[in-house]
């Protein structure tokens, strides 16, 4: 069996942590045979078996960009604070190096969302996320004006500080700081959640992956972020729908463990009783 194909992507503005830790992966990894691209670009990425991010979740997302437009999948190592889509640690890099040169790893595959901006002037920009849409206030002082609707009928109007459209991957990252739901990755449904809203009805929705989500900016002026990494002005009378996406971004796992162990190992959450009970039985 021929070795596979590695790109490689690191997040740079870490110097010279990040800088050490990639040697490190690089000269491993050739080690093994294994050959390294380290270009981070469409290119170099459609030619590998896997795409290995060393970084934390900000640059998983860069990686994102490389692996749906590629259909490669992604391997995180965290070097950020929360990790939560990586995969490993830095000091377990000799077993993934392991793992990759045996091709022992499965697939994980991550709903997208994919979001149509209409502007008033009848110019539409397509866009897309893993995590999530998040349609902002412009200006820190103001609040955004808008109306939220499901499969062309409204819900509500509000002011709010953001409304945010996710995916499932993405009810762990904004949409969790915000008050939403946490949804298994197993589950397909789209999100949307108000940030800060003054309303009445406010309430989270979790809809079907087949519904459309839709966002009117009613006044001033608001920004449309796709996974907090491409940026766009949406004026006033700005039309935002958002549906599954057509494609999806592979992960690549290298342990089965349940989603509720990564959730409780990442956010440090309070299990201590639950522990004592399994002991006790």
């Amino acid at each position: 069996m021929a070795q596979p194909k590695v790109a490689l992507v690191v997040n740079r503005t870490l110097p010279p942590q990040m800088e050490r830790a990639a040697h490190d992966a690089i000269v491993a990894l050739e080690e093994r045979g294994i050959q390294v691209d380290t270009s981070e670009t469409l290119a170099g990425a459609r030619d590998a078996d896997l795409i290995l991010v060393m970084g934390g979740d900000g640059t998983i997302l860069r990686g994102a960009e490389l692996g749906r437009s590629t259909d490669v999948p992604i391997l995180g190592i965290n070097y950020g604070h929360m990790g939560f889509l990586s995969e490993a640690q830095p000091d377990e890099l000799p077993a993934v190096v392991e793992r990759i040169a045996a091709r022992d790893w499965v697939i994980s595959e991550r709903m997208t969302i994919d979001v149509h901006v209409q502007r008033p002037d009848g110019s539409c920009i397509v866009q897309w996320a893993l995590n999530e849409v998040s349609v902002e206030k412009a200006f820190n002082s103001r609040l955004i004006e808008t109306s939220i609707g499901v499969d062309g009928r409204e819900i509500s109007a509000f002011k709010a500080d953001a409304v945010l459209l996710s995916t499932p991957t993405g009810s762990t990252a904004y949409n969790f700081s915000a008050g939403g739901p946490v949804v298994w990755p197993s589950v397909e449904a789209l999100l949307l959640t108000p940030v800060a809203a003054h309303a009445l009805f406010t309430r989270p929705l979790v809809v079907s992956p087949y519904s459309t989500l839709e966002v009117r900016v009613l006044r001033d002026e608001a920004m449309v972020s796709c996974d907090s990494r491409r940026r766009l002005v949406a004026p006033e009378g700005t039309v935002i729908t958002a549906v599954r996406g057509e494609r999806p971004v592979k992960l690549a796992r290298l342990n089965e463990t349940p989603f509720s162990g990564r959730l409780v190992a990442r956010f440090h959450l309070p299990v201590r009783g639950w522990r004592e009970r399994e002991v006790r039985e």
